[in-house]
């Protein structure tokens, strides 16, 4: 019986027809397979890193914490191929929504020059989600917030920055620019002097998970939870401060 790549702690036995999930593209199973490799695998598709099952945002994503996990933690991944099949669609807000996940959890961690270009990726993609209404949901507003309060000077950089550009409000935010943020924020995460960047890549990919479950996959509202009423981005104190506030 095959081990996956990383026997420690507790390597997770898998039959030996399937194939070890590792580092990079492989040419078939019997050689090993990155995430999306092995979810095309298992959906049944032509073997393919880009399978149709999976949102290509959110494939994006899975093959670089794949690559930027260690050998001894990516075990850790193998049971989170199965969430990812099936989960694919064209609602914009996906986009939006991972990227702003994973800008959030690199924020703090990720060098300086790395925190400005992600604080106006956040502040983008709050924009974006937040629309005419000006409102975000309780618990992304809040997520947006705590990613600011760890790095303050990065959100003041980043609103002088945007109010510097006047045709800043008229930008799209495209398939590309998402990408741009997934990386700059996993590549962060793995280099940073952190003792678990495993751990906050793994969070990464499981939270990109479940914002796509919600949006893709809405649950019967009898099996809802109740909302949280929506925070108004343009307007609560909390989630707006002046560009000259202090840290």
């Amino acid at each position: 019986m095959n081990l996956l790549k990383g026997n420690t702690p507790g390597p997770m036995p898998v039959p030996d027809l399937m194939p070890v999930l590792s580092r990079g593209k492989h040419r078939n199973p019997r050689s090993g397979a990155c995430f999306m490799e092995f979810a095309s695998y298992l959906a049944g598709e032509s073997w393919s890193d880009h399978p149709t099952c999976t949102h290509p945002l959110l494939a994006s994503m899975a093959r670089m914490v794949n690559d930027c996990t260690s050998d001894t933690a990516r075990w850790r991944l193998v049971p989170l191929i199965p969430s990812v099949i099936g989960l694919h669609g064209d609602d914009h807000r996906v986009r939006l929504l991972i990227a702003v996940r994973a800008a959030t959890s690199a924020l703090s961690v990720t060098s300086a020059e790395h925190q400005h270009a992600l604080a106006v990726g956040i502040l983008n993609c709050e924009r974006h989600l937040a629309g005419d209404s000006g409102e975000l949901p309780a618990g992304l507003a809040l997520r947006i917030r705590a990613a600011f309060d760890e790095a303050p000077a990065a959100e003041r950089w980043a609103r002088e920055f945007i109010a510097s550009m006047g045709s800043w409000s008229r930008s799209k935010f495209t398939d590309r620019t998402a990408e741009t943020i997934i990386r700059v924020s996993v590549q962060g995460i793995a280099e940073a002097c952190t003792p678990n960047p495993d751990d906050r890549l793994y969070d990464l990919l499981t939270g990109a998970i479940d914002d796509c479950v919600d949006v893709l996959r809405p649950r019967p509202e009898s099996t809802r939870a109740p909302e949280q009423p929506a925070r108004t981005v343009e307007t609560q104190p909390h989630l707006r401060r002046p560009v000259n506030a202090r840290s």
